[in-house]
């Protein structure tokens, strides 16, 4: 893509309400822009990263036979009524209100009222089960402390997937199949999550989250460097120092981001909406349910927090909007025409460039290449040209190498 096309620009300066370092940048470098509090409109270059970041989820949700479905965000207040939660959490968490003829709806903060029937019409035997369903959708939740940009959010991307089984022991082997998913959807995003036990609420002792220790994070964890052992703060009985109940190693204390949960539901939708099957024995029996949860929106906002640096943003290269940002510095024809020749060549070869093709100073260049953050960054110049060559260097390192012309390509494209 031409940078001179997007119609979005770096800016100076990120809005004064915003203190997250997530926000700040993305902001300034245009992947987002602020509507209003908890609430962005994803530009060409962020909702590039968040569509490979949503590819991500897919690919990793498929593997543990997730089938993608896309729910209505609006639902009837009827749903709501018969788990209760029309009423409790109520308008503190689900924003509520009445159309045509006076019917109350309700915009989706989380979707078991609404999934757990739709199984139910397609599910009636054992034959049918196990089953998960997932879908990728903007979740509204009447957030009363909206900040941090991406990170908590009023509208903001779920990847909600819901389980489905004869038995508890098949719910908790998927359960264990997700985990490692999980933790496959973060490490592709370049983020280093713990599994983290936190309250499992009336459905069993713990649910678990992934949490990323980064001094910015609003959890706080007490875990073990040393074995999988941590907890979330709100449940924990040990503290920093103290010895860890698995292993006797030092337990540490850390900042950390909440990036993914999942939990045991076992029959409560079920029970609430009658929802059945028939054993093999003929009998009808409780389906019991599990539901795991992934904010992609909140992923963005998380590698950015943890991938920066004093200029800009370091995205990893697996969800960067382009692999390559290609800019000629000079106003001669001849390194211009280079870099045209260079930028085809990237593109015939299928490496995602955004070349920087606009008449603007050396120093707007490079200061917004830093800023957007992209893995490679290549500069064609008279200097380089003299050689025959381009410059590489990659975001995250200082190094910058001369690489010939005619070598580039291939050596980006391995």
């Amino acid at each position: 893509m031409r940078q001179s096309k997007l119609f979005t620009k770096t800016i100076k300066d990120a809005p004064k309400d915003e203190v997250s370092v997530n926000a700040q940048l993305l902001i300034k470098a245009g992947f987002v822009d602020k509507l209003m509090a908890g609430v962005y409109s994803y530009l060409p270059l962020g909702l590039l990263t968040l569509r490979k970041i949503n590819d991500v989820v897919r690919e990793e949700m498929n593997a543990i036979d997730g089938q993608e479905i896309l729910m209505p965000a609006l639902s009837p207040k009827e749903l709501w009524d018969k788990t209760g939660r029309w009423e409790d959490p109520g308008t503190e968490v689900m924003f509520q209100f009445k159309g045509r003829s006076d019917k109350e709806l309700g915009l989706g903060w989380t979707h078991e009222e609404v999934v757990t029937p739709l199984v139910q019409k397609f599910v009636k035997s054992y034959k049918d089960l196990p089953v998960a369903v997932y879908q990728i959708q903007d979740k509204f939740r009447n957030e009363p402390r909206a900040k941090s940009g991406l990170m908590r959010g009023i509208e903001f991307s779920m990847k909600d997937l819901y389980s489905f089984h004869t038995t508890e022991e098949d719910m908790w082997d998927y359960y264990e199949k997700s985990k490692q998913a999980y933790l496959n959807v973060f490490n592709r995003c370049g983020l280093d999550a713990k599994i983290v036990e936190a309250s499992g609420g009336a459905f069993s002792k713990y649910s678990h989250e992934f949490q990323v220790l980064t001094e910015y994070g609003e959890d706080t964890v007490f875990y073990c460097s040393k074995c999988d052992f941590a907890q979330n703060s709100e449940i924990s009985k040990v503290k920093a120092g103290d010895k860890c109940p698995k292993c006797g190693e030092s337990i540490s204390e850390g900042k950390a981001i909440e990036v993914g949960n999942i939990f045991p539901l076992k029959t409560k939708y079920s029970s609430a909406f009658k929802f059945k099957y028939t054993a093999e024995n003929g009998k009808e029996q409780d389906v019991i349910m599990g539901c795991y949860g992934i904010g992609p929106s909140r992923v963005m906002g998380s590698v950015v927090e943890i991938h920066h640096d004093d200029k800009g943003m370091i995205w990893p290269e697996e969800i960067a909007p382009f692999k390559v940002h290609l800019l000629f510095l000079g106003k001669d024809d001849k390194i211009k025409a280079a870099a045209e020749k260079l930028y085809l060549g990237l593109n015939e070869a299928g490496i995602e460039v955004l070349f920087d093709d606009r008449d603007v100073s050396a120093g707007v260049k490079l200061n917004d290449s830093d800023l957007i953050g992209l893995p490679y960054r290549i500069v064609v110049s008279e200097k380089t040209l003299a050689e025959d060559s381009v410059e590489l260097k990659k975001r995250a390192d200082e190094k910058v190498d001369l690489v010939e012309l005619k070598k580039v390509v291939k050596m980006l494209s391995a």
